[in-house]
């Protein structure tokens, strides 16, 4: 099966003068769970950025084969996108939020509010429909902004590091329910963060990139039970798994480019 996410000898040169990506190759299969670790200012955001058509490659091809039968509204329908930062509108409701996708493209009715509403309680968010950004907790924002990424039933799902600034136990549970959404849809994630204990949490597979310039110096196979419950993260063989990832890691961070 062709890959949903082709990358081929991709770099990145800022204008300033600062190489972000050393070539990158790399391949997310169809429904796989990628994670790209890596040090910060490795490149890391820079190639999702890539990946979802928001910055165009110095050198090399980024190529995508999504399967999504709509075609009118290509960047709100076959791609959903989570940033570090909820950035929400704060004069709008969350299912105002959520409907956004919608409202870019023309097409806000009934069935698009009902969409937008089992989306908020698919993350947890059911009776919050009406709350305003400023009255939810920052574990809140980001169930919305989640929402708002699923709501067009995207064939990739991009996430830039969206749990970082929350406190550990906010993270978990949101971590776990991440899983639990891409357990029932199997859209392919891309998801950027700097845990080592979060990727392998989460992960079918991590890309370790090295300091900046990035470039993957490890493809690993996490192969752990799915799914994937929390007593996992007490597991012998998840600890295991961490300690190999971290190790890698290290490594990554003192690789000189060749």
């Amino acid at each position: 099966m062709s890959p949903i996410v082709s990358l081929r000898g991709v770099t990145k040169r800022f204008n300033s003068g600062v190489t972000a990506l050393d070539p990158i190759h790399l391949d997310v299969a169809k429904a796989e769970f990628l994670s790209l670790l890596g040090p910060s200012g490795c490149g890391k955001t820079t190639l999702l950025r890539i990946i979802a058509g928001l910055s165009a490659p110095s050198t090399g091809e980024c190529r995508l084969a999504l399967d999504s039968t709509d075609r009118s509204a290509p960047a709100a329908g076959r791609i959903g996108f989570v940033f570090q930062d909820p950035i929400l509108m704060p004069w709008s409701t969350a299912l105002g939020n959520v409907l956004l996708p919608f409202r870019l493209v023309g097409r806000v009715g009934a069935a698009e509010r009902e969409r937008a509403a089992a989306e908020l309680s698919a993350v947890g968010l059911a009776g919050f429909e009406r709350a305003y950004p400023r009255q939810l907790s920052g574990g809140m924002r980001m169930r919305v902004s989640i929402a708002r990424a699923l709501v067009t039933d995207p064939d990739l799902l991009l996430l830039d590091e969206p749990f970082a600034a929350l406190d550990e136990i906010t993270r978990m549970a949101l971590n776990d329910d991440l899983l639990r959404l891409w357990e029932s849809r199997r859209a392919t994630v891309v998801f950027v963060t700097h845990s080592v204990f979060e990727s392998v949490y989460l992960s079918t597979r991590i890309a370790v990139l090295s300091s900046r310039p990035g470039r993957v110096v490890a493809n690993l196979a996490i192969d752990l039970p799915q799914p994937r419950e929390r007593a996992l993260r007490t597991n012998p063989d998840y600890n295991a798994i961490c300690a190999t990832v971290s190790a890698h890691l290290s490594r990554a961070m003192v690789t000189e480019p060749s």
